[in-house]
């Protein structure tokens, strides 16, 4: 094989060794074709995803477009669209469950991030789900969310982390080892425990000394976390959302970036949604500073419509291309076709 330049003309060689002589005129047309869309693309296929970093990451510009719908020259950034605020964001936070209800690794993972990363800022193993992945796939999958731009947290593992006799070495030793196979975000939920605030607190340090963030998971439902019976949720009860608030004021002033509301028993496994509870947490609670679990098309729908492109959602990763076109004010459903706009550069 003659040595090529560029990657069109190694498919182009590669090609002419190994066709036959009498390869038709249409497989020869084909391969120009090819060739000249790569030669056009080249500069955004060279372009590899940076490392995640809460001050790095790449903006997007007009000469390295990301996505088609950014893509003035060649695309169709001709078309109305919302724009997304660059990573890192504060702003329109999406973040994705990681294998839980369906199994998966690495190689589905790229094809994720590959087609939909711009749209991606963090990737969440649900519950203890990464405990039982072996230990070399786990950091493959952690490595590769960072390639593109994506910070990796823990679920609620927390909770049975905390079960554990001699709880502070235990909490060390956990701590620890999400350090050091890569994690950037620990998730501290306590639906199944009642749990002191003073004692939260505490742990938010621990998470914080150890070089990793503190994302407390906040909810009004006792129980939750485990996919309960809307009918078991109800017979535990609920607590008031100014729980959530004053728990909420204390973690931001530790210094919590980001909380999580847990989505059991507002928008999800209830009979009826909630949505005063939102409402209650929101008058009180900066929404930048919050990010809302909506892991069902009519929830982030209903999010989007009433708060927002910018508002910060968790979902399952089946629901990211879904989302993002909500965001962007390109697709919808019929109370948000059309109806999600944005006034910014």
């Amino acid at each position: 094989m003659r040595a090529c330049g560029d990657a069109g003309a190694a498919i182009l060689c590669s090609v002419d060794f190994m066709l036959p002589t009498s390869h038709n005129m249409s497989s020869v047309r084909s391969i120009v074709n090819l060739q000249t869309r790569l030669s056009r693309l080249g500069s955004l296929s060279a372009t590899s995803p940076c490392r995640r970093g809460l001050a790095t990451a790449k903006v997007p510009s007009e000469s390295s477009p990301q996505t088609l719908l950014q893509d003035k020259r060649h695309g169709f950034g001709f078309l109305r669209s919302n724009p997304r605020p660059a990573k890192p964001r504060k702003l329109g936070v999406t973040e994705i469950r990681g294998p839980y209800y369906s199994a998966y690794g690495k190689r589905h993972l790229q094809d994720v991030l590959e087609t939909m990363s711009y749209h991606i800022d963090g990737l969440k193993f649900a519950g203890g789900s990464f405990s039982l992945l072996p230990e070399r796939t786990l950091v493959e999958m952690i490595e590769l969310a960072h390639e593109y731009d994506v910070y990796v947290s823990t679920g609620g593992f927390i909770e049975h982390v905390l079960t554990h006799a001699d709880v502070l070495n235990v909490v060390d030793k956990y701590l620890k080892k999400c350090k050091d196979l890569g994690f950037d975000v620990v998730e501290l939920s306590s639906g199944f425990l009642s749990f002191p605030p003073d004692d939260w607190l505490r742990l938010i340090e621990k998470v914080h000394n150890n070089g990793l963030i503190a994302k407390p998971e906040l909810g009004i439902q006792f129980g939750a976390g485990g996919d309960t019976s809307a009918a078991e949720l109800e017979t535990a009860g609920q607590s008031d959302p100014f729980r959530v608030v004053s728990l909420g004021k204390k973690f931001l002033d530790a210094g919590v970036e980001r909380l999580m509301i847990e989505s059991e028993g507002i928008t999800e496994n209830v009979k009826t949604w909630r949505t005063d509870a939102i409402q209650a947490i929101l008058k009180d609670l900066p929404m930048e500073r919050l990010m809302f679990e909506a892991a069902d098309p009519k929830v982030f729908n209903w999010y989007i419509r009433e708060f927002g492109a910018d508002v910060n959602l968790f979902v399952d990763h089946s629901q990211i291309v879904q989302l993002s076109c909500l965001r962007s004010g390109i697709w919808g459903m019929a109370d948000t076709f059309g109806k999600v706009v944005s006034y910014r550069q």
